[in-house]
Formats: structure tokens, C-alpha cells, sequence
């Protein structure tokens, strides 16, 4: 015997053919299992893009007040200290070590951190120019390669400041013209002779900047040109067997150094070794930078610190 099967008529009360205790859903059916799982997924997806907007956000206004703080902050000349770690420097002579056995001291402990964590900063310059955009990612990166024990977060330090003396190794970058004032070049100079280091690096690849660059060093120190640096150097060779610079398009510009004496006591990129792709909020668009910056800064820390 067949049993016809029930369809819903116009007599039939809304709701009638719904489970016990069920309720009603999307067009008047219940919700099953498989869409309220897809409506969670995508509500949680959704919220944590707007996390994660708001975590950037934040993370780009707290750098930008810290060194508007250091900008607007008045600076106390003092007598600078020697911004060289102090292993290997009581007898005036360079102590060299390996990538596995750098001196992690230098600076003095800022922020609260331990004294023997290598304290980085990014120059503020020509008054109110900073070094924004330049990844500090590397500093992570560099204590899980080698025996350095570094700051997580650059620290925003003037160029004219005593404070600048503190710091073993600073980050100088930036876009368009810039001219340094007196007081800013004395003080370079005098931090890169007592033993301090700069990596300095054209923010984008910007020509504005390579060339105020050039011109201010050739000012600070005239009878020191800057030197090309070949691929064989030790520098490419510290933490990483490094035996090419690569760029986004076709051949990267040489490295320039300062030597002063029997070290280098600046690097400079013309590309560009800011690696946006890892700071936060910032975005190099056109220009050439380079795409292995990461394990370059890394060894450049490490030549740096082995002095």
C-alpha cells in the first residue's frame, strides 16, 4: 500500500512541520548545523580584521608620539661617553669576535631593560626629520641567529643630543632634501670617531635623500670619501654567508662606507635597507630596495659590534 506523502496546503499553520522546540531561521527554516558554523566563521573573521586594523593603528600612533616626545624634547649637551661596547675596549684595542661571541653590552640600560641588551636607536635629524620607516625586525631575527641579546624597539634619539652617546649602533633613513645644522654635524662626528656606528639607508630608494646624504658627510668629513664595498668584505660574512645584494629591479647599487681607521664606521644604501615590508604602517612604492635587507642588517649589527 502507498502512503502519499504530505504536502503543505494554504490550511496549514506556519510552523507545523517544524522539529519540537525547533527555531525558526533564515526565510522561516531552521538553521542547521552547517550554516550557523558559517555564520560564526565569518562573523569571527570580521571582527578579527577589525582587531588587527585597530593593533596597527595603534602601533603607528604609539612610535609616531614616542618621537615627537624626543622632537619636541629640549637636548642637554654633556660630555659624551664612549658609545663602543666596553669589552674589549680597556686597552684601546679592537677585541673582534664571531657572530657566536659578540659583546651584548654597550649602551646603558634604557626603558628598564637589562644593561648587557644591546640598545639600538633611530637618529632624529636636521631638527625634526626622523628615521621612521626602517623595519626593526631584524633585532628579533638577530637574537635567534646569534648571541645577541638586543632591544626589541628602536629608541627615538636626536642627533644633537649627548644621549645620542649611548647608543653603539643608529639607524639614519629618510626621504626628500635635508640639511644638518652645525651642532648635528659636530656631534656625528664625534660619535662615529669615539667608536659609534650608522647604518644609514635612502628611505624608497629616494634620490632627494641620497643626495643630502652625500653632501653632508663629504661636510662632516671632508677628507674622508665614502669607499665602495665589494661582495668579499667581512661585513657580508659576520653572521651570514651573504654573496649577493638583491634588489627588486636589475642591479643593486653598490654599498658606501666611512673608514675610520681600521673599521668601517658607517654603511650607507642608496637602494635602501629600510625592508617596509615588515614596519609597520609604512610602504616603499616605486622605489628599489632591497629584498635580502633582513639578513644584511642582521650582519651589519654584528660587524658593528665586534669592534
Amino acid at each position: 500500500m502507498s502512503i502519499p506523502k504530505r504536502m503543505a496546503g494554504p490550511a496549514d499553520p506556519p510552523g507545523r512541520w517544524r522539529r519540537p522546540g525547533a527555531r525558526p531561521g533564515l526565510l522561516g527554516r531552521p538553521w542547521g548545523p552547517g550554516l550557523v558554523a558559517m555564520l560564526v566563521a565569518m562573523l569571527v573573521t570580521l571582527a578579527g580584521r577589525g582587531v588587527a586594523r585597530l593593533a596597527a593603528s595603534t602601533d603607528v600612533a604609539d612610535r609616531d608620539a614616542r618621537v615627537a616626545r624626543v622632537a619636541a624634547s629640549a637636548s642637554e649637551p654633556r660630555d659624551p661617553p664612549s658609545p663602543v661596547p666596553s669589552r674589549g675596549r680597556e686597552d684601546g684595542s679592537a677585541d673582534r669576535t664571531d657572530g657566536a661571541g659578540l659583546p651584548g653590552a654597550g649602551a646603558a640600560a634604557i626603558g628598564g631593560e637589562d644593561g648587557s641588551v644591546v640598545q639600538v636607536a633611530n637618529l632624529i635629524y636636521a631638527r625634526v626629520k626622523s628615521s621612521q620607516c626602517f623595519s626593526d625586525h631584524f633585532l628579533i631575527q638577530a637574537e635567534r641567529v646569534s648571541s645577541i641579546a638586543t632591544s626589541r624597539r628602536f629608541h627615538a634619539v636626536k642627533l644633537s643630543s649627548g644621549e645620542l652617546f649611548s647608543f653603539p649602533f643608529v639607524i639614519m633613513t629618510g626621504e626628500g632634501e635635508f640639511e644638518l645644522p652645525a651642532d648635528e654635524r659636530r656631534n656625528l662626528r664625534r660619535y662615529l670617531e669615539k667608536g659609534g656606528f650608522v647604518l644609514a639607508s635612502a628611505g624608497c630608494s629616494s634620490l632627494q635623500w641620497d643626495g643630502s646624504f652625500r653632501r653632508e658627510i663629504s661636510r662632516v668629513f671632508p677628507d674622508q670619501p665614502l669607499r665602495e664595498l665589494s661582495i668579499d668584505h667581512p661585513v657580508f660574512h659576520t653572521v651570514r654567508d651573504i654573496d649577493r645584494v638583491h634588489v627588486a629591479h636589475g642591479t643593486a647599487q653598490p654599498f658606501r662606507v666611512l673608514v675610520l681607521g681600521t673599521r668601517v664606521a658607517l654603511l650607507y644604501s642608496a637602494d635602501g635597507l629600510n625592508d617596509t615590508k615588515n614596519a609597520t604602517g609604512c610602504c616603499c612604492c616605486g622605489g628599489n630596495e632591497i629584498v635580502n635587507a633582513e639578513e644584511i642588517n642582521i650582519n651589519v649589527l654584528a660587524y658593528a659590534l665586534s669592534f
